[in-house]
């Protein structure tokens, strides 16, 4: 099911637009120099290998692919060789596809420099990692870096049901249900790849237990995009010939012989949830990202946190994480927790929260869900406090209401030309002029004056900030 074309390809709508550099490329003749190498950069199953080999048939370009994980130095060399040779003598252009660039030594990176500097290959790498990491200066500098996006739901429900009509994949063999289809999208997590073959097993299944099997559909409809199922199907058909024979020659009509085949060939199997979730090992995981149960287990899950079970939030975390929930979403949804229920009872809640979301956003799915149960244990675990968002919400409901006054003369800015004439900064007291660092001075404008916003638990750090903040106001305050 790999698209021939760029026009085939799903997904990654920024970077095929008329015009874009992939476009350029792949319509650029077969002896034409073409534009600058690119570097692909993105997770698994989002098209990197399908845009090369679309961009080389499109153009008409020899295409040579090398993994880094196999390749080496001496490979390199040999396709840069027959490339130079090629533009030479047969005026024919080579892509060099290179997976996995990131596993390139600095060395072997090095020698696919003089290629990609004078035009010998059009090269393409892909990589999971950041490039600027992993990919030397002097080769990311020739190259443009295109970032590739996770496919959406709706990207990879085109993808699963093109792959069951399509005749180079299912051909109508199987139909699925819409419980089946969203199953094998949330188990898919952006990942085309893992949806193709989550659909292949789940149709190996519903064929092998349905009607579809008995009607030979197997081999007829285009199954096995590996050779798999279509090696299966034969094996059960000259299984299926010699019972037959058997039948003819030793059945003794009775009835207990193998049943005959049926007349009529019967319909397409039926993918249910249920069989995918057989077919993958995997439980069926109700979860829709845009309806009740996204909203139901965030906020279980925030309760969790809120009532201190580390158990419970760990437990809905995994769900989310298995149901391909965007991990971005529930990095967010920790530090508003963080800063709401935990607040200054732990400060060191919200860093570790943002700590979290920052190295979901570096390493991605499935590193990810290490940092994010560290947060998710962290804060659980952590005293509770609501007082932050207590007090910042009561001051604004002041300020909504009306209830607010001038900026005292002693706080306001004194800097500008005729503010001292203005009685501007007149009489404020500097706090560090004092031995305690505090002195009496009124903050809050007049009609404000003596309003307490911020009113501290005893719970965790706040008990010490509670006792210092009651010396504090008296002193600022006159208490």
């Amino acid at each position: 099911m790999r698209p021939q074309s760029l026009d085939e390809v799903v997904g990654q709508a920024h970077l095929l637009r008329p015009g874009s550099p992939l476009r350029v490329l792949a319509s650029a003749g077969g002896g034409a120099a073409g534009p600058v190498s690119v570097i692909l950069w993105g997770p698994p199953g989002t098209g990197k290998t399908t845009l090369a080999q679309a961009i080389a048939q499109s153009s008409g370009r020899r295409f040579v692919e090398l993994s880094a994980v196999t390749a080496g130095i001496k490979d390199v060399r040999t396709v840069m060789e027959r490339a130079l040779n090629d533009r030479d003598l047969y005026d024919v252009a080579t892509v060099l596809f290179l997976d996995e660039i990131h596993r390139f030594t600095k060395a072997q990176q090095d020698a696919l420099l003089p290629g990609v500097e004078n035009g010998w290959v059009t090269l393409v790498a892909a990589t999971t990692e950041n490039p600027s990491f992993s990919v030397i200066s002097p080769l990311l500098s020739r190259s443009l870096l295109l970032t590739l996006e996770p496919l959406t739901d709706q990207d990879l429900g085109v993808l699963i049901q093109r792959a069951v009509a399509d005749p180079r994949g299912l051909n109508g063999a199987v139909e699925l249900t819409d419980e089946a289809l969203e199953a094998l999208v949330q188990l898919s997590s952006g990942d085309a790849r893992r949806a193709l073959t989550a659909l292949e097993a789940a149709a190996g299944s519903a064929l092998s237990t349905g009607a579809g099997v008995e009607a030979g559909l197997g081999v007829e409809a285009g199954l096995g995009v590996e050779g798999e199922f279509e090696f299966d199907a034969i094996d059960e058909d000259e299984d299926e010939d010699e019972d037959d024979d058997d039948s003819v020659d030793g059945d003794p009509g009775d009835g207990s012989g193998p049943p005959s085949a049926p007349e009529s060939a019967p319909g397409p199997a039926l993918i249910t949830g249920e069989i995918v979730a057989v077919s993958v090992d995997r439980a069926l995981l109700r979860y829709d990202r845009n309806g009740d149960q996204h909203y139901d287990v965030i906020s279980a899950f925030i309760k969790s946190l809120r009532g201190s079970d580390p158990d419970a939030a760990i437990h809905y975390l995994a769900r989310m994480i298995e149901a391909g929930e965007d991990p971005r979403f529930i990095a967010r949804r920790l530090m508003v927790h963080a800063a709401e229920d935990v607040g200054m009872a732990d400060p060191q809640a919200l860093p570790i929260a943002v700590a979290a979301a920052e190295a979901t956003q570096l390493i991605g799915l499935p590193e990810a869900r290490i940092p994010l149960a560290e947060a998710t244990i962290y804060i659980a675990t952590a005293p509770k406090s609501n007082a932050v968002i207590s007090a910042i919400d009561a001051a604004i409901a002041d300020v909504k209401a009306g209830r607010f006054g001038l900026v005292p003369k002693p706080l306001r800015d004194a800097h500008y030309p005729g503010a001292k004439r203005l009685g501007h900064g007149k009489g404020y007291r500097y706090p560090h002029s004092d031995p305690r660092g505090v002195v009496r001075q009124q903050y809050l404008p007049d009609e404000l004056e003596g309003t307490t916003y911020y009113q501290p638990t005893q719970h965790g750090r706040e008990r010490e900030i509670a006792e210092r903040l009651e010396k504090i106001r008296r002193i600022t305050r006159g208490g």
